[in-house]
């Protein structure tokens, strides 16, 4: 229905949904690249997530949202926690290696919240325990409670369309009339 109700049974009348259409149409909507990491049998581990939000003020939590059949599924659900670094414009090579093409000659600086491993000079860091997961579809939703956030002041680097961009403020405060989410 235009106006965005849906009747009982709509599902069964769906058509199938081509995947390349699905990626194009949400690749449209540009978002910030985070590397998502933590600690498994004694190493860091890491994977590229533009699939990250903010969930809740009180209390404090995030979400990602992790397909099923990544490498780091598992290790995420076994360690029961996560860092989130938000990536700055100057760290595409970063996200392209964790997004599966290792890039043999970069150099990973980590910091430490406690026990999770977050990547050195992001434009923010978020580390968090997992207080609950969803199934959604071929992919789980993590709900982490944080536990340590810190934020810099550092131009972030996003994605559009499979492409990398970024974004950049200007030096002035920002007006009185910008939105404020929370």
């Amino acid at each position: 229905m235009q106006d965005g109700t849906t009747t009982a049974g709509a599902d069964a009348a769906m058509p199938q949904m081509d995947p390349g259409q699905f990626r194009k149409v949400m690749g449209s909507f540009a978002t910030g690249v985070t590397v998502v990491t933590t600690v498994a049998r004694g190493q860091v581990h890491g994977m590229t997530v533009s699939a990250f939000m903010s969930g809740s003020l009180v209390p404090p939590l995030c979400v990602i949202s992790i397909r099923k059949q990544a490498r780091m599924h598992p290790l995420l659900i076994d360690a029961g926690h996560f860092g989130v670094s938000i990536l700055t414009k100057n760290q595409e090579r970063i996200s392209t290696h964790f997004a599966g093409a290792p890039v043999a000659d970069l150099a990973l600086e980590y910091v430490w919240a406690g026990r999770t491993p977050l990547l050195a000079n992001s434009a923010s860091v978020i580390a968090a325990d997992i207080a609950a997961q969803h199934e959604c579809g071929d992919h789980t939703l993590l709900i982490g409670r944080i536990q340590y956030l810190a934020a810099y002041d550092r131009s972030p680097l996003l994605v559009h369309q499979g492409r990398y961009a970024s974004a950049s403020h200007a030096a002035e405060p920002a007006p009185e009339w910008v939105t404020d989410f929370w």
